[in-house]
């Protein structure tokens, strides 16, 4: 049994230490925001935050994490910035599958907490996430506009 802090809640999760965190969230807890891709940490469809920063959940061990850290997934995600890209991924029609969006769009507000002004230089190295439907312009012209929006600009 482990006790696990998600979306401000801290939960009990009944699985063996080394279940990947993705697999608790999303069957021991039912949320299914955060999405299974490759299993080896280099898609990012399954990005959550750990204490505020970008983790691939399918390769950390629940053992890794403890009830102290905050762990925010797509569900529980919140506050401007985050706003700010659902909105600008809206009006560009980023989604088309949509399979990668929960964690692109954790992918893009940490890049946008950590570089405001982000230049395509910074969209190309931090956005690792894979998009199967290519809309990687798409992507780039929201992340602008979402810090544009951020920032008052």
């Amino acid at each position: 049994m482990a006790k696990l802090n998600i979306n401000g809640k801290t939960l009990d999760v009944n699985a063996e230490p080394d279940t990947p965190l993705l697999w608790a969230i999303r069957e021991q807890l039912g949320l299914t925001g955060t999405k299974y891709g490759c299993g080896v940490a280099q898609c990012g469809a399954c990005t959550v935050y750990v204490d505020g920063e970008p983790v691939r959940s399918c390769s950390l061990p629940i053992s890794a994490v403890n009830a102290s850290q905050k762990i925010i997934t797509i569900e529980g995600a919140s506050g401007k910035i985050v706003e700010a890209v659902q909105k600008a991924w809206l009006e560009h029609d980023v989604p088309q599958c949509g399979y990668c969006q929960s964690g692109q769009i954790l992918a893009a507000a940490s890049l946008i907490k950590a570089k405001p002004t982000p230049s395509d230089e910074d969209i190309n190295r931090e956005m690792s996430n894979i998009c199967r439907c290519g809309t990687y312009n798409r992507i780039r012209t929201a992340i602008k506009q979402a810090a544009a929006a951020v920032r008052g600009a």
